[in-house]
């Protein structure tokens, strides 16, 4: 079996709250599972204790019997302590995307001619 340490959802709609569970890589998202590990509420704030509750003792265990744990898992257990963390580099990500990029384009070209137009000398009408 390839087990997963993985978030099972449940609430209601727009009110998510996830179980963490070791359950195998074949089953359903919401579907069975081995066993439950610890919750997740999103609702509350980023600060709360509650936010997100794992037995780390059991998550150990399946760590050591082989289970991968998914990215967000990952994420919790090393801001746990539970794993090392992770060096991750996107340098995609700090770029501007196409249109940001335009747009600057767009606004340079426009100051690029106002400046232009103002050093431009006056030309002054005759009267």
């Amino acid at each position: 079996m390839a087990m997963k340490i993985r978030l099972s959802r449940g609430g209601s709609k727009k009110r998510p709250h996830y179980s963490i569970v070791a359950a195998d890589s074949r089953y359903a998202r919401d579907g069975r599972f081995v066993e439950k590990l610890g919750t997740y509420n999103p609702l509350l704030p980023k600060d709360s204790e509650d936010r997100v509750k794992m037995n780390a003792e059991r998550i150990q265990f399946w760590l050591e019997q082989g289970a991968q744990p998914t990215d967000r898992i990952q994420r919790f257990l090393e801001a746990a302590g539970l794993r090392d963390k992770k060096e991750r580099n996107n340098p995609q990500r700090a770029e501007p995307g196409k249109k940001a990029q335009q747009r600057a384009e767009e606004r340079a070209a426009k100051s690029a001619a106002a400046a232009e137009a103002a050093n431009a000398p006056a030309e002054e009408t005759a009267e």
